[in-house]
């Protein structure tokens, strides 16, 4: 065995790889050739010019265009790993699977058992590993190579080592604008998690920097891989707490190889929404309270604003009246507890006619039979515009716009609510109609629409279609080929809610009716849920975040994993996080961060006026130290003034709040006013989030003592 560093040496180990990987993708050239050949001879079925050639074409090519797309995906850093075995043998690692013509293994899945030693094997269990190496490539060239030695009594005397090992090599990269792809250096504990049981409920919790959002992720494309049926065909659901973070996971599923799931922050997560507006923490957490729920109820029973308070009627002579005590009678007794307005709807109207047909028996002669009575109403047009005011089709979002009134909010949450709490919700409804729902908002809006109910559909109606052919039968292919062939996709319907898995990022910061809201998506899903207790912004007591959780996965089985290595950053930088965590949490046990830069965070004390020069110089002197991205983290209702401190700076410049900085990581970070953040307990765990977001450096600035 030789232990080398030499540049010479360096160098010649990267010529054997690229070797390797040049070969690789010949062979994947080859294959995608193949694919694009039989998605050709498919569509030449057709001139058989018979019904069964139709579909054999539309199979043919639905399956070759998967195919090349799935070639097309992972061409960029195709081989990342190889693992050298006692005995002599040797595995490529990659993004995919791939054999050459002779049906010998070029490379191994990631997903594949066969490659679980990669992740796995460690110097105290070498699982029969004696030197693992990752490959670092850009498109088709090898551009390093970084080498574990896991069992150096077995190692030949011949092989070299190059490198100080992959992961902290790994960890030394500038992250760029997405989530780093860790999926050459998942560690063991992170990797039991991805390959634990596809049913019942994975829990994966760890401090900050231990790859909970990346083990989720990676545990979706290998769920999807082990059971492509089930878990494609019924889709997975990937849940996280905002459009930021959402946006800055989104590569990382399709660089495994998988773009079937289907990815929402909790502000889209309802169709028709994608809120990004904030409430405060205090206000958050009443509406997401179950007690809302009551409220809610009340509200989708109440009478109609502006609604006609009388119904006057001239009937062959006789006048007919309801006066309001009489129309909400009516209204009462359609609506019983429990009851869903929209499907009430024809009840309601029911019993109006009742009210008219009582009267009319009294005092219209020659009355008509009932049935006739009702045909004579309803063909009148002050009748039916008087109907549409009194109960129309309501959709959540108009309920929700009554809570604006301080008087039915009142109304709506007495008794409920304490009037501290009725006092917070006072005017965090009047921006609905000018800026839209906020992310909180979403999840009352979900339970209006389960508590009003839908109105039935008229079945749709059966039409030949744009791709008919004859009764029965379709041209698929067609279809496919109009919507990206080379992305076929399972196609369902907007408020989907048959999800086989899902996924939920930050679940610490869940609230009880959002916990509903997800697991109406997840009624017959396996589970991942991931989060840190202690990142929570949740204030006061989170017993009843812990029962809305466990009414969502109902009883289902459950397997917990702690992560306890802090691979994002460095031991300097995260001693600043843990100093502020213990002053809340003092026997909070934190995870290892295992790697120094020798680094230290700058702390700037400067006075109010001296902030937009002091920030703005700080991102200017981490943009020539870092090559990736800049995090300025900013409290919440100074986002947009301090973005406009920074304005004009490079993109990798990204101004987010300590909110939307959960779940994010940049290469270094200049956080704001840290005092203005921590004004409270779950202010202070915030806090504790947005200083753990750097990996190399971290720069604070701050007027008041934090």
């Amino acid at each position: 065995m030789t232990d080398l560093s030499d540049a010479h040496v360096l160098q010649q180990e990267i010529a054997v790889e690229q070797e390797h990987v040049d070969t690789v993708y010949t062979r994947l050239a080859e294959l995608r050739r193949e694919a694009s050949l039989a998605e050709k001879e498919g569509y030449q079925l057709a001139g058989v010019g018979t019904f069964g050639a139709l579909v054999e074409r539309d199979a043919m090519v639905f399956h070759a265009a998967r195919r090349r797309h799935a070639l097309d995906t992972e061409y960029e850093g195709l081989v990342f790993g190889r693992l050298d075995m006692n005995g002599g043998a040797r595995h490529y690692v990659g993004r995919m699977g791939i054999r050459d013509a002779e049906s010998q293994s070029l490379v191994v899945d990631w997903r594949a058992p066969a490659a679980a030693a990669f992740y796995r094997a460690t110097p105290a269990e070498p699982q029969g590993v004696v030197r693992r190496r990752m490959i670092q490539s850009s498109r088709e060239r090898v551009t390093g190579i970084e080498d574990d030695l896991l069992d150096p009594e077995a190692a030949p005397d011949d092989m070299k080592v190059v490198g100080d090992g992959a992961l902290l090599a790994s960890l030394s990269k500038a992250t760029g604008r997405g989530m780093r792809d860790i999926v050459a250096t998942i560690q063991r504990e992170q990797d039991e998690a991805i390959r634990s049981p596809a049913s019942g409920v994975t829990i994966v919790t760890g401090g900050p920097g231990t790859g909970k959002t990346a083990v989720a992720l990676h545990r979706a494309a290998y769920l999807l891989y082990a059971d492509r049926n089930r878990f494609a065909g019924g889709g997975i659901l990937v849940v996280g707490p905002s459009g930021v973070f959402v946006n800055y996971i989104a590569t990382v599923l399709p660089s495994l190889g998988e773009d079937t799931a289907t990815l929402r922050s909790l502000g889209s997560l309802v169709p028709g929404y994608n809120a990004t507006r904030v409430d405060p923490t205090d206000v958050a957490a009443v509406k997401g309270s179950l007690r809302m729920r009551r409220v809610l109820e009340r509200a989708s029973h109440d009478a109609v604003p502006d609604a006609p308070t009388e119904l006057r009627l001239l009937y062959r002579g006789a006048l007919l009246r309801l006066d309001a005590a009489e129309l909400e009678k009516v209204r009462r007794k359609a609506l019983n507890k429990g009851a869903r307005r929209n499907e009430m709807r024809g009840v309601g109207f029911d019993r109006l006619f009742d009210a008219l047909w009582a009267q009319a028996k009294g005092s219209v002669r020659n009355l008509p039979e009932k049935q006739e009575f009702e045909s004579e109403l309803a063909d009148r047009t002050d009748f039916r515009e008087f109907l549409k005011l009194w109960w129309p089709r309501f959709t959540p979002m108009r309920v929700l716009r009554w809570m604006a009134d301080p008087g039915r909010l009142r109304a709506y949450t007495n008794g409920l609510l304490s009037k501290e709490e009725i006092k917070l919700l006072q005017g965090s409804f009047d921006g609905l109609d000018r800026h839209g729902p906020t992310i909180a908002d979403v999840a009352l809006l979900d339970e209006l629409d389960e508590l009003m109910g839908r109105p039935r559909k008229a079945p749709a109606r059966k039409t030949g279609g744009q791709f008919h052919v004859r009764d029965g039968v379709q041209e698929v292919s067609m279809s496919i080929e109009r919507q990206n062939a080379s992305r076929p996709k399972a196609e369902r319907e907007d408020d989907y809610r048959d999800y086989a898995h899902v996924v939920v990022d930050e679940a610490q910061d869940v609230s009880p009716l959002q916990w509903r809201m997800i697991g109406r998506r997840g009624q017959y899903a396996s589970w991942t849920i991931v989060g840190d207790p202690a990142q929570t912004a949740w204030p006061g007591d989170t017993s009843e975040l812990d029962a809305a959780r466990d009414r969502a996965l109902n009883s289902r089985k459950r397997q917990t994993y702690e992560l306890t290595t802090n691979y994002r950053n460095s031991s300097e930088i995260f001693a600043v996080a843990a100093r502020v965590i213990k002053k809340l949490m003092p026997d909070l046990r934190l995870p290892r961060a295992v790697r120094s830069t020798g680094v230290e965070p700058i702390e700037h004390m400067v006075a109010q006026s001296e902030l937009p020069k002091v920030i703005r110089d700080a991102v200017e002197k981490h943009l020539a130290d870092v090559d990736g991205t800049i995090g300025v983290i900013t409290p919440v209702p100074r986002r947009d003034e301090m973005a406009g401190w920074v304005a004009g700076l490079p993109e990798r410049v990204q101004v987010v709040t300590a909110l939307e900085a959960k779940g994010m990581e940049y290469d270094a970070v200049v956080l704001a006013e840290p005092a203005e953040i921590a004004t409270d307990a779950s202010g202070v765990r915030t806090l504790y989030v947005a200083l753990s977001r750097a990996t190399q450096r971290l720069t604070t600035v701050a007027s008041k003592v934090w």
